[in-house]
Order: structure tokens, then C-alpha cells, then sequence
């Protein structure tokens, strides 16, 4: 089956043209788009194969979307009703499903989400500490990065001698970032919640903060809910700690002058130390630490400075591997193994598609 799976993140349009094959999925044309509306040019353009299905990638899935599922109307309600959960990354979704729809009107489309990785996470980490009476209409963790974490997996499981380790911590760090830990191949806790601003510093998202923070911004500061939302979503994390960016490579540039760059990039290793150290005892110890996104597949320093801060428990980089960033980087001494492993959302996107799609089709 030739699937294009398209992926409408908080901060870009990727697209990716797979050929898959009983899970196999080989890559036939990937990119970026500016609009939706270069995408039929594109591909035109490329002279790929033509799709025969369109998988798209969905942040939220809402409390009554928890698999990834082929797209009807009533699909499309339930994304909808979700869209507060995800406000940032739901309407753009939405709008590239309709375009596609109209352009086009006779393939079968499917919706991934992020958050189906995580509908294994028990009790214990999915329920928010808030009154019960406030916990009904889906107010619970959900967590993020769900595909890149299955892609993770499908990686480790396939490329490993050993298959997919026990316990597994998986640190997707780009302009979103989170922390999952992986037991026997399953999510059981993660740091992300309710939605994809919470757990640890992100590029412009804050992350976990102090509720009585919120609340003094609020009565004290002349901060409405929208312009706080915009503050801690957009203005906040490394970009509110630097007042500089919100970029890892420019805050790199700027540290050597500048200390509130030094203090931003301090602050966000020591986010992903704790967040890791969290998950390591919420999965009863870790095997291995995958580092994946934009920082976490290309960063050695800051790759070096989180690993460095769990020294404690035995971590240990080997510096040459650690500066290729490719497969293992730790130390033969070190107490796990981290890894380096590349998120592969798009080709998650494309075996979902097929496996959804081909047994409708016999």
C-alpha cells in the first residue's frame, strides 16, 4: 500500500510518501510544507506513486478516541470536541484532514494519536490529583509523543540482539519535549498531562508549574486566561528563561556572554535529569534511556550534561560515541544503556494506515 502520512505539529507540516508491506515501510519521498495547499503540486512534481491511502497524525484524541481509527463524520465530531484539550495543534489538524478530503475525495484516510500510545497507563499515573467530582469529561493524563514513542520501540525491538529491553525511558526532546517510561513495551507513566504543556521546560511551554503561580497571575498580575495561555505556551520554557530564543542551537551560540542562554540550557538538562529519574522509578528501574527529536537526536552536549546529572545512579557516555550520535552512546561501564534513536512519527503513521486499511480492502 502507498500511504502519505502527513504531520501537522505544533510548529511545522511534514509529510512522507511509504510504501508498507506487512509493517515494513519504505520511505519514497519525505518534506516539509509551507501550506497544505503545495502539497498535490509536491507530489505531482516528485513523481512518486500515487497514494492509495492519506494517514494523518493527531495530538488529542479526546477521552472518546484512544485507538488509532479510520476517518468518518463522526471521527471528525469526537476530534472536534477534543480540540480544547489541544488548542494549539487541533484546528490546524483538522483543516489539513478537510483539505485533503476535498482533494482527495476517493481514498480512505486514518487518524494516529498521540495519545493511543498511552491508554495502558494505569490508575496510578493516569489520575490527576484533583477532586473527584472534577475528574469526569476526560480530565485525566493522557500523554504525547505517542507515535514517536512507538516508532521508538518498533526500532529497539527490530535492531536490538536482545529485542526490546524490560524497561525502557524514552526522552523525546525537540520543541515539545517529554519523558516516557516503556514497561514490557507498554506506557506506564509519562510527564506530559492533560495536555501538551505539561512535565518538563520545552522550548517556549513552561511546563510544570506551582498552581498557586497561576492563580497570583491571575488575581495579582492583570493576566486574563488567554493571555496567560498565549504567556505559557508561547513565551515561557528556554525562550522565558533566556529572554533570548527558544532554539537549543541558538542559546548554544549566545552561552559563552550570555548567562541567562547558560541558565535556560542548565535548566533544561536538569528538567529531562528529574523527569527521568521520576520515570525510572515509576517503571521500577531502567535497561535503557532512548534519546529522540530535534535536541535529543543531535545535542551531545546536552545529551552529555542530562547524563552527567545521573551519574548518581551509574550512568556513564562514552565521549566519541556520544559525539557521533548514532546507536549506542553510553560506556561499556555504565549501569543502562542510552541510546540514540531517530523518532519516526511518519513511518508509524504509514503502518497504521496499512494495517487498518488492507483487511477492510480483501
Amino acid at each position: 500500500m502507498i500511504v502519505l502520512a502527513l504531520n501537522s505539529g505544533s510548529s511545522s507540516l511534514k509529510f512522507g510518501v511509504y510504501g508498507v508491506t506487512n509493517d515494513k515501510a519504505d520511505v519514497c519521498l519525505t518534506g516539509q510544507l509551507d501550506t497544505i495547499e503545495d502539497l498535490a503540486e509536491r507530489l505531482a512534481t516528485a513523481g512518486v506513486p500515487a497514494p492509495q491511502a492519506i494517514g494523518h497524525r493527531v495530538v488529542h484524541g479526546g477521552p472518546l478516541l484512544r485507538r488509532h481509527v479510520v476517518i468518518d463524520d463522526s471521527v471528525l465530531r469526537d476530534i472536534e470536541a477534543a480540540m480544547p484539550f489541544a488548542r494549539r495543534h487541533t484546528p490546524a489538524t483538522l483543516a489539513v484532514i478537510m483539505h485533503t478530503r476535498k482533494a482527495f475525495p476517493t481514498l480512505p484516510q486514518v487518524a494516529c494519536f498521540d495519545t493511543a500510545f498511552h491508554a495502558t497507563l494505569p490508575d496510578v499515573a493516569r489520575t490527576l490529583p484533583i477532586p473527584k467530582a472534577w475528574r469526569g469529561d476526560g480530565i485525566h493524563r493522557y500523554g504525547f509523543h505517542g507515535l514517536s514513542c512507538e516508532s521508538i520501540v518498533h526500532q529497539l525491538m527490530r535492531e536490538l540482539p536482545g529485542g526490546l529491553p524490560d524497561k525502557v525511558l524514552i526522552a523525546h526532546l525537540g520543541h515539545g519535549c517529554s519523558v516516557t517510561a516503556v514497561k514490557a513495551g507498554k506506557s506506564v507513566d509519562t510527564s506530559m498531562g492533560l495536555t501538551p504543556d505539561g512535565g518538563m521546560i520545552m522550548s517556549t511551554r513552561s511546563g510544570d508549574l506551582d498552581p498557586g503561580l497561576v492563580m497570583h497571575l491571575l488575581d495579582e498580575c492583570g493576566a486574563n486566561g488567554t493571555r496567560l495561555q498565549t504567556m505559557l505556551e508561547q513565551h515561557s520554557g528556554l525562550a522565558g528563561i533566556s529572554g533570548l530564543s527558544g532554539d537549543m542551537r541558538h542559546l548554544h551560540a549566545a552561552a559563552g556572554t550570555d548567562t541567562d542562554a547558560r541558565l535556560a540550557i542548565l535548566m533544561f538538562c536538569l528538567s529531562a535529569a528529574k523527569q527521568l529519574s521520576a520515570m525510572a522509578t515509576a517503571s521500577g528501574g531502567v535497561d535503557l534511556i532512548a534519546f529522540s527529536g530535534g535536541i535529543g537526536e543531535n545535542d551531545a552536549p546536552v545529551r552529555a550534561m542530562i547524563c552527567d546529572a545521573l551519574a548518581w545512579f551509574g550512568v556513564r557516555l562514552d565521549d566519541d560515541r556520544n559525539v557521533s550520535g548514532q546507536g549506542r552512546i553510553s560506556a561499556d561501564a555504565s549501569t543502562c544503556a542510552v541510546h540514540v534513536v531517530p523518532s519516526r512519527e511518519d513511518e508509524q503513521i504509514a503502518r497504521h494506515a496499512e494495517r487498518l486499511l488492507v483487511p477492510a480492502m480483501d
